[in-house]
């Protein structure tokens, strides 16, 4: 029986600065023996021609660093984010900086997915890791 291995998640939004949180994403996925998948939930919208440059983009770094690239359409990027995790056997996600508001991406993310670590990417390439401690019994 084959053994799933553990997914590190690069969440992306429609940015061509995401980049950054791809690579460092890919970083922490080859240091802890990790999968690499990518993730962009857009909201719904009449025309994506005002994204499609971007994710094209995104996804072409994605590929460069071997990792696949799904888009999602939802109204609820943090449920819908929570939801890919729980299907996909994701230990941390990756993400830009948190914006401070009550009911940014991370904040619903976190009430979504309280078990999944996270690890923040600032503009400045800095990162911010929130790590969970585990008790064993």
């Amino acid at each position: 029986m084959k053994k799933v291995r553990s997914s590190v998640l690069a969440c992306v939004t429609d940015q061509y600065n995401c980049d950054r949180i791809i690579k460092t994403a890919k970083s922490i996925a080859d240091d802890s023996d990790c999968e690499l998948r990518v993730l962009s939930v857009l909201k719904p919208m009449k025309n994506y021609l005002t994204v499609s440059d971007t994710i094209e983009y995104l996804h072409q770094v994605s590929k460069e660093v071997g990792a696949d690239m799904t888009v999602l359409f939802s109204n609820n990027a943090a449920k819908s984010a929570a939801e890919f995790v729980r299907e996909n056997k994701v230990d941390r996600i990756v993400t830009g900086m948190h914006d401070g508001g009550e009911n940014s991406f991370l904040v619903e993310f976190n009430r979504c997915s309280p078990m999944t670590s996270i690890t923040m990417v600032a503009k400045d390439n800095k990162v911010y890791s929130m790590d969970l401690c585990k008790s064993y019994s």
